[in-house]
């Protein structure tokens, strides 16, 4: 009976803990309907937003959305006029177009780690490892990695097929040649606009426009990104690109100034052989002298072609940002200097032309001058004193200061001003090359009124002209007594060698009869083989010359102790073909004088003339 009733008990509480069920709620249609109907009006809402939203990204902003689009996909080379090339009298590329590469790299999108990514690219672009993990390591994406690679560097690159890099193709004037013609030639920025030299000067004949067939700047370069081709890419697609881009940089179009095609190049008189020499051996002498500035010229005299302009500072055009703005220009053709003795050939010539002397007559070097206040004497006239009665070759062989102005005092002084001005002295040469300087000279009345301006000018001081003015003027002792217009564009030609346009020259002027001129000439020939410019004596050659050592003067008035040395050869004399200029700008030095500085270095570059050129040894030549 207890067993029973514990039994009893235990299914009771058993029961008692059960949970209860829940209570039954009554059905409630029109509450349900409700839920379902906002649930639903809430979607209906949804997909109205999500097409209005598509409408208006597709219709009212689709043209700038897909322009956006296309600005991230695609790249466009900078937006510059293409332009010719220049090349010197060989044919030797100066100055062309080229296509050279930028390079991005986009870390997070790389296969390999960075630092097998920096191992991998470091040879080909010559960076150390350590610089390029660097660069990685800075952002995840957008890293500009390296300016300016060349298409082989490119190809190579390419080829490794790597993830993570992208190329931006863009157009750049390149000059191959580097320093050695940079302040003829001048450059164009990365603006692709001419900033100096002949690419300024000559920019109506070097640029292209676009004409018939489409401008660079409007053909799209796909960037170039590595690793898989993208669907419906490959990578010879990419080089058909590439190709394209190749066509258009060289398609043909019309210029106002010059109808032909875009083949054809700006060639130059000058020859890249002899400009590298001259340019190295006036290098070399400035340096030894510690000068300011030189610079060396060879002019071909019956015609003004300049074979070698060098000059002395220069600069890398590929570089131009680097320089010192004083090297971009041509100080040869846009500053003056004072030419000292260089200009007393000239004056001789004068004196000859108007029949003031004979070759064979003789003047008193009496050793020094007064004129009021001023004093004239001669360079050696501490060592040497007074020489007394010398004659007209004499007098330039010893560049005796007092005999010049014996001479030139014979002239009134108006007519010699009239001299003056009937060589041109006070108008520019006409170089085909930008800023060119006009000399400085005394107004007539003030020449004329003081009788020691007429006497520095016999000797070549109290004005002042550009170097390439003095070649121009001592060209016409050179070749029979005319003004020729020194150039370095000899004109356009065509790829296959054909002149197609020629720029518009003075006709010679003719200031001094042959004459005149052979006589001065032999004058010089004295010069070298016996006086002052024995150093630019070559053996076999008959070569005239005269040095030059002229004071500076200052800023105040007067002149300084700085002093422009320079020398003149002119060769063969038996017939004249080549003038040769140096001019050294305040060399250091107890003897920096023409005869020491400027004379050695013209005979470096006859040397090389003389090779280049194929001249034979003059047949009366002394040993």
């Amino acid at each position: 009976m207890a067993s029973s009733a514990y039994s009893t008990r235990r299914r009771r509480r058993r029961k008692q803990s059960l949970p209860r069920p829940p209570a039954v709620v009554p059905f409630n249609p029109s509450a349900n309907r409700v839920r379902i109907l906002l649930v639903w009006a809430l979607l209906v809402l949804s997909l109205v937003a999500i097409a209005g939203r598509l409408a208006w990204l597709q219709l009212a902003q689709g043209d700038s959305l897909s322009s956006l689009a296309q600005q991230q996909r695609l790249t466009s080379p900078v937006q510059r006029q293409v332009r010719r090339s220049i090349a010197d009298r060989q044919g030797n590329v100066i100055a062309v177009d080229r296509v050279v590469y930028t390079l991005y790299a986009h870390p997070q999108l790389f296969d390999l780690s960075i630092s097998e990514m920096a191992a991998t690219l470091s040879p080909l672009l010559e960076s150390p490892e350590s610089g390029l993990i660097g660069q990685f390591s800075k952002q995840p994406t957008g890293i500009r990695v390296a300016d300016g690679l060349s298409e082989a560097t490119v190809d190579r690159l390419r080829a490794l097929r790597l993830n993570g890099l992208e190329l931006t193709p863009q157009q750049q004037r390149f000059y191959p040649q580097q320093q050695l013609f940079a302040p003829i030639v001048g450059f164009v920025n990365f603006d692709g606009q001419p900033q100096a030299g002949l690419e300024i000067a000559y920019q109506d004949q070097l640029a292209l426009t676009p004409a018939e067939a489409a401008s660079p700047a409007e053909t799209e370069i796909p960037l170039e990104t590595y690793g898989p081709p993208a669907p419906g890419d490959t990578l010879e697609v990419a080089d058909d690109r590439q190709d394209q881009l190749d066509t258009d940089v060289n398609t043909e179009s019309d210029t106002a100034a010059l109808e032909t095609d875009s083949t054809a190049s700006l060639r130059l008189t000058l020859d890249s052989r002899l400009q590298r020499s001259a340019q190295q051996e006036l290098q070399a002498v400035v340096d030894r002298h510690n000068a300011k500035r030189g610079t060396v010229m060879v002019m071909e005299a019956q015609t003004g072609e300049m074979l070698a302009l060098a000059s002395v500072p220069t600069y890398d055009p590929n570089q131009y940002f680097k320089t010192d703005p004083e090297a971009l220009k041509t100080w040869a053709v846009s500053d003056l200097y004072e030419p000292g003795s260089t200009f007393k050939p000239i004056n001789i010539a004068i004196a000859l032309e108007a029949g003031l002397i004979r070759p064979d007559e003789v003047v008193n070097d009496s050793g020094q001058m007064q004129f009021g206040e001023w004093k004239i004497r001669n360079h050696d006239y501490a060592t040497a004193g007074g020489r007394g009665p010398l004659s007209i070759t004499d007098v330039l062989k010893y560049s005796s200061n007092v005999g010049m102005v014996r001479i030139m005092q014979k002239m009134p002084a108006a007519d010699y001003f009239s001299w003056l001005q009937r060589l041109s002295l006070d108008r520019p040469t006409g170089i085909d090359l930008p800023a060119e300087a006009t000399a400085q000279m005394k107004d007539r009345e003030q020449f004329v009124r003081s009788r020691v301006e007429s006497a520095t000018t016999a000797f070549g001081q109290g004005f002042s002209l550009s170097p390439i003015k003095m070649v121009q003027l001592l060209g016409t002792l050179a070749n029979g007594g005319k003004l020729v217009t020194p150039h370095v564009v000899s004109g356009m030609v065509s790829a296959d060698g054909t002149e197609v346009w020629t720029p518009d020259r003075a006709r010679p002027k003719t200031v001094f009869s042959p004459q005149t001129t052979q006589q001065v000439l032999t004058m010089m020939e004295a010069v070298v083989s016996e006086g002052t410019g024995d150093a630019a004596k070559l053996s076999g050659y008959r070569i005239g010359g005269k040095t030059g050592t002229a004071q500076k003067a200052t800023v105040s008035g007067g002149y300084g102790r700085g002093r422009v040395t320079s020398f003149v050869g002119i060769l063969p004399i038996d017939s004249p073909q080549y003038v040769v200029l140096a001019v050294i700008d305040e060399p250091q030095g107890d003897d920096a004088y023409g005869s020491t500085v400027a004379a050695p270095l013209v005979k470096k570059v006859i040397e090389a003339l003389v090779v280049l050129e194929g001249l034979p040894p003059s047949a009366a030549a002394t040993p």
